[in-house]
């Protein structure tokens, strides 16, 4: 089974004269030598190198403490979550699915091979108790694709302890280079080693990859400058590069959904949206009898996601809400019958959800929305000024919305206003994400508007929120009673939502009144 870790680590430039002296820097009290260690490591990508694109990469190790499997995923400059699992001939397939959302269909084959010599040190404090490890690595690198290629290199590694404090690495990088010791100018060894050997585009250019010798001490590293995107200057500009970062986010997030992290489904379900949105509000632009399918699995995806979401929020506002309760209040089993149901909802929606992204259909949505950017169903409007075709798309969103709330405040109190409300919110939640996608053309009239609707979506959010958690609780009351509890709290937590949902009822006239006047300015 796999687990999760965190690395602090930082890499660094190193000559003959090796480790210098740590001692007495940052709480160091004796560094200790843990001897030589060869460590012999594979690593996996596809042939086009989707992985290392992503700046993720994949072993499989041999040696030293932690042989196995090794995924890491970029967190921030210096840190990654690394996801272990045990040695295996192949990938295993808890492994391979956290990369799938970029794989796909591809193959995952050898690519690098990286042997080091490395050179142990322990830096403990007073105690004993460990800090950091510094390391002093002699690296050979091979490539195993293409026409092949190695190169040598020596570096100097030093990794937080578990639990340690980053500020240590800044006490430590400065005695390293007051010791003329320079960080390294790769990320990591397999960036190192990729760029060194050649990539298989230059083997098929007829360039040769460098030679078996050791490499030149790298430049003094400089912090990584993104690639600028193209500068929007068309309305169909705008309006891909703001579907470009919802597809970026599904195949981000993916492996996050999978692993179960805080917050992860309701960002890649916001995405989804986002995406769907785009294509259903801007038909102008993008040739809607081409993306239909795609927005309609797009709308399955989010249906999907919103099994698990749903359950997540709904579970934390009952049981903040029984929280709330004094205890005298609470009559019988109430916190652990919810707990019970909070589990096991959460457990089946997430087998389920982790089903749903091993799918042929959630793959070859990613592929389309791939297609799609690449050639897109370009309309008329696309090549036009931005900013007259983006804001007749814009109102046409808050045009629908003002009929749909204007409905909703209509029907009187109970289901079929519950119901138009809903309808509103969706209909909010595109004028929001039409507004976002305009913001650059628009400037702060699309911002202002982006702001009311999302003040607008959050009260019909929890007002729709409210309605759920009443439908629970009455199931929750039945299953109770019929096992002979009391069913007091239940109704208790009930009449409580439904004295919310009355004045969040009792606001929305004014509350929508406001989010018109702050969108028009």
């Amino acid at each position: 089974m796999a687990d999760a870790k965190r690395e602090i680590e930082r890499k660094y430039e190193s000559d003959e004269s090796g480790l210098p002296d740590l001692t007495g820097t940052g709480g160091v009290a004796a560094v200790l030598d843990k001897g030589l260690v060869d460590l012999d490591a594979t690593y996996y990508d596809t042939a086009d190198e989707r992985l290392a694109a992503a700046s993720l990469t994949l072993r499989r190790r041999t040696g030293g403490s932690d042989a196995g499997w090794h995924l890491k995923f970029p967190v921030a400059p210096g840190i990654r979550d690394e996801i272990r699992a045990p040695l295996s001939d192949t990938v295993p397939e808890e492994i391979a699915a956290l990369v799938r959302s970029r794989v796909r269909d591809r193959a995952l084959v050898p690519l690098v091979r990286l042997r080091s010599a490395r050179d142990v040190r322990h830096l403990v404090d007073t105690e004993g108790t460990l800090l950091a490890e510094a390391s002093v690595d002699t690296v050979t690198a091979e490539r195993l694709t293409g026409a092949g290629g190695a190169v040598q290199w020596t570096e100097i590694e030093v990794e937080l302890a578990d639990g340690g404090d980053p500020a240590l690495l800044d006490q430590l990088e400065k005695r390293l280079r007051a010791a003329g010791v320079r960080p390294s100018a790769s990320p990591s060894k397999l960036a190192r080693a990729l760029e060194q050997t050649g990539s298989p585009a230059e083997h098929r250019r007829g360039k040769k990859p460098a030679p078996s010798e050791p490499a030149k001490p790298a430049k003094r590293a400089k912090p990584a400058k993104p690639a600028k995107p193209a500068k929007a200057v068309t309305a169909g500009d705008h309006v891909l590069a703001y579907l470009r970062a919802q597809r970026d986010a599904l195949v981000e997030l993916d492996p996050a959904v999978r692993r179960d992290l805080p917050d992860a489904v309701h960002r890649m379900r916001v995405a989804t949206r986002r995406a769907r949105s785009t294509l259903r509000t801007f038909t102008g632009i993008l040739d809607r009898a081409v993306t239909g399918p795609v927005g309609a699995d797009l709308k399955w995806l989010a249906g999907e996601l919103g099994v698990e979401r749903d359950q997540e929020v709904l579970a934390d506002r009952l049981l903040t809400a029984l929280d709330a309760l004094p205890p005298d209040l609470v009559t019988g089993p109430v916190r652990e019958r919810l707990t019970a149901w909070a589990d096991a909802r959460h457990g089946g929606a997430h087998a389920h959800l982790t089903g749903i992204l091993d799918s042929r259909r959630y793959l070859a949505l990613l592929d389309a929305l791939d297609t799609l950017l690449a050639d897109p169903p370009l309309r008329g409007a696309a090549g036009g000024k931005p900013r007259k075709a983006l804001a007749k798309a814009v109102r046409k969103a808050e045009k629908k919305l003002k009929a749909k709330m204007e409905h909703a405040l209509d029907q009187p109190a109970g289901k079929e206003r519950d119901l138009a409300l809903h309808e509103a919110r969706k209909k909010a939640k595109r004028t929001r994400y039409a507004a976002e996608a305009a913001t650059e053309a628009l400037g702060a009239d699309a911002r202002s508007l982006t702001r009311a609707m999302k003040s607008l979506t959050t009260l019909l959010g929890d007002h729709q929120d409210s309605v759920m958690a009443r439908r629970t609780l009455r199931e929750l009351a039945a299953v109770a009673h019929a096992a002979g509890e009391s069913a007091f709290t239940y109704g208790l937590l009930y009449g409580r939502e439904e004295a919310r949902a009355a004045r969040l009822e009792e606001e929305l006239p004014g509350r929508w009144k406001e989010a018109m006047a702050q969108a028009t300015g």
